[in-house]
């Protein structure tokens, strides 16, 4: 042991440069390895060692070409009003390979009874901008409408204890409003429960309608009369607008930052079993399962909360524990291709989602070759099916012979595909959504506090501050700021 001291503090004094460990390369990760190596130019050099467990890198994004069609396995694409991903493509170069989405059939539908029904036009997840598209709505009973409606007259909360985003939506606007409308299209975005979900921490932007405005009626239509269209980019539920894709797929994206990473950055089937500390110094021990320990000066985990808490058990219990504590939903995606005479839906939307109380398998589907040109051959038909989620879990246990049979006989009914599809992918995401449920601010500002008594460790990711592409790209560069100012700042590594 002494001996194994000896030579990792002459391995210390002889690196000429700060060495930071990167764990996990999905786009965080790859983000976080991108901006420290591209922002550490006149300063003492950065090396950046990027650690994935497994044998590709981008993480849930990932992208197939098969037989003319382009599946996406993980996001189809991300909204361009928060600018941190666009920004990075623009950096990237990617900026003439990004495609927007079609112009045309900017709508949704949500199922009832069986059947495929427009949501209201202007209904953005909670915020009905226009009442001539409530009043007309099959979605809703007469008594259902005129529930929504009286949403002008309920006073504002007068506490500021988090709330569910359930109780919010049917405090506001009913329950057959949040039944009907609104907890299909939040569980087309965050796969969650919103019983659960934290309104705070998921959808703030709602809060502040109410103590701005009073209101979401009030709010949605006065933003509208002003000609801000913010919420209609923020909170896309049936309206698409301001989403975008790169032409030959999303892995495009982390495709681009890992070829600009130096050689030998990256490497692959590398799982780390533990964190600890050196025992000497301000440094960090990284211990993958094969091969030898890494030292650094500075480690950034971009792992799931769970995986992260892996890691720290031996180091800090209280952290991992804390970590844990962040649940996360599973979800399949299943992309499937029809002749286009084989469907009889007219497929004039960019796809559907399915209330809990319609009892069906799948929560949301998108038509792809609707929504983003030239993602499958003329002629075909290719849609996103989605399963599993925080309401149906145990179907990630499904085989592929039964997920198959499940989705055919939901398309069959839903969108009228007949006969057998001409292809199928199944993709699986256990444990990859992050669920925000009620105290997740709470309990974020929590593991800030137990990180920061861990001086050169750094979270990046989803679990904390956002589960979108932007958001993640956003926590990836803050947390390399952070990394570079440990470095140089007085106190620092590189100071010391």
């Amino acid at each position: 042991m002494v001996r194994g001291n000896i030579k990792l503090m002459a391995t210390a004094i002889e690196r000429k440069a700060d060495r930071v460990v990167v764990i996990g390369g999905g786009l965080s990760g790859l983000a976080v390895a991108d901006r420290l190596q591209r922002s550490s130019a006149g300063r003492r050099p950065v090396e950046v060692v990027l650690l994935e467990a497994g044998n590709r890198v981008g993480g849930v994004i990932a992208t197939e070409r098969r037989d003319g069609f382009t599946l996406e396995r993980g996001p189809d694409s991300f909204i361009t009003n928060k600018p941190w991903a666009l920004d990075l493509c623009r950096r990237l170069g990617l900026e003439d390979r990004l495609v927007e989405a079609a112009t045309s059939h900017r709508r949704s539908f949500v199922v009832r009874k069986g059947k495929l029904t427009p949501a209201p036009e202007g209904f953005v997840l909670m915020a009905p901008s226009r009442i001539a598209p409530i009043l007309t709505t099959p979605l809703l009973s007469p008594w259902g409408k005129l529930r929504l409606l009286l949403e002008t007259l309920i006073p504002r909360r007068d506490t500021d204890a988090d709330e569910s985003l359930a109780a919010f939506a049917r405090r506001r606007l009913g329950r057959e409003a949040f039944d009907r409308l609104v907890q299909p299209l939040v569980a087309g975005v965050y796969a969650g429960d919103p019983n659960n979900l934290s309104l705070r921490a998921t959808l703030p932007r709602f809060l502040e309608m109410e103590r701005e405005h009073g209101g979401l009626i009030r709010a949605a239509r006065r933003r509208r009369k002003e000609a801000d269209d913010w919420v209609e980019t923020e909170y896309s539920g049936a309206r698409f607008g301001s989403f975008v894709t790169l032409a030959d797929g999303m892995e495009e994206l982390p495709r681009a930052l890992a070829a600009g990473l130096k050689p030998g950055t990256i490497r692959l089937g590398a799982t780390v079993r533990r964190l600890s500390r050196t025992s000497h110094g301000p440094g960090w021990l990284v211990e993958p399962l094969d091969g030898p320990a890494i030292e650094a000066d500075a480690v950034v985990v971009t792992t799931e909360a769970h995986a992260a808490a892996r890691l720290l058990d031996g180091r800090d219990p209280s952290l991992a524990l804390q970590l844990r504590s962040i649940p996360y939903a599973s979800t399949i995606i299943v992309n499937v291709a029809y002749r286009r005479d084989r469907v009889r839906h007219p497929l004039d939307g960019f796809g559907f989602v399915t209330p809990a109380i319609e009892n069906r398998a799948a929560f949301a589907a998108s038509f792809l070759n609707v929504k983003f040109p030239r993602r499958a051959p003329e002629k075909t038909a290719l849609i996103r099916v989605f399963l599993g989620g925080d309401a149906r879990p145990e179907l990630l246990e499904a085989d592929d012979d039964e997920i198959r049979r499940i989705v055919v006989a939901e398309l069959a009914e839903l969108i009228g595909a007949r006969g057998e599809p001409i292809l199928m992918d199944v993709a699986r995401h256990p444990r990859a959504m992050p669920q925000y449920v009620l105290g997740h601010q709470e309990a974020a500002a929590t593991i800030r506090r137990k990180v920061a008594m861990h001086p050169g460790l750094f979270l990046a990711g989803a679990a904390l501050d956002g589960v979108g592409i932007p958001d993640c790209v956003r926590a990836a560069e803050a947390a390399a700021d952070a990394v570079l100012a440990r470095l140089a700042g007085p106190g620092g590594v590189a100071a010391a």
